[in-house]
């Protein structure tokens, strides 16, 4: 069974990682030389993807505020941290497409977390306090991580050897 080892291919070849990477970034190499040196295909996946996981972090935090008695930071955190595993598993396969161990990457994406988290928490449930609807405080601490987490990701978590 030395087959079941292999990662799925297709007929071509390539792996369902690289080929919904390459259907979320191949507009990326269409556009002029002088936007490409800046907007690279891992940059635009990050942020599709990144968009993406946060959706599912806004919607579990409706839902939990919603449907459970869980105070703001509780929910807050959940729904972040749950938003935050699916991010690591989608720019690990897709996005960056890693084949390095998955040990030391998740040590240092669990370093990064903790930084994000409490820029998160702080930010959405001191902006939440100051009057800021509970989603618009949420968006705005997202900007403040989103570089940061961008930048750790490609040149430390995921970095290329």
């Amino acid at each position: 069974m030395r087959g079941m080892a292999v990662q799925e291919q297709s007929v071509t070849g390539t792996r369902w990682p690289d080929r919904v990477g390459d259907f979320l970034t191949a507009w990326v190499d269409r556009l002029p030389p002088r936007w490409r040196r800046v907007v690279t295909r891992d940059m635009a996946g990050f942020a599709i993807l990144g968009s993406f996981t946060f959706g599912v972090d806004l919607a579990l935090l409706a839902m939990l505020r919603h449907w459970t008695p869980l105070s703001r930071p509780v929910a807050v955190s959940i729904a972040y941290l749950a938003a935050f595993l699916l991010n690591f598993a989608l720019n690990r396969t897709v996005n960056f497409r890693s084949h390095a161990p998955a040990g030391p990457q998740i040590l240092r994406y669990t370093a990064v977390f903790l930084g994000d988290y409490v820029i998160t928490v702080g930010a959405t449930t001191g902006l939440a306090a100051l009057g800021l609807p509970l989603a618009v405080a949420r968006v705005t601490a997202s900007g403040f991580v989103a570089a940061f987490t961008y930048s750790a990701s490609r040149w430390w978590v995921f970095r290329q050897r």
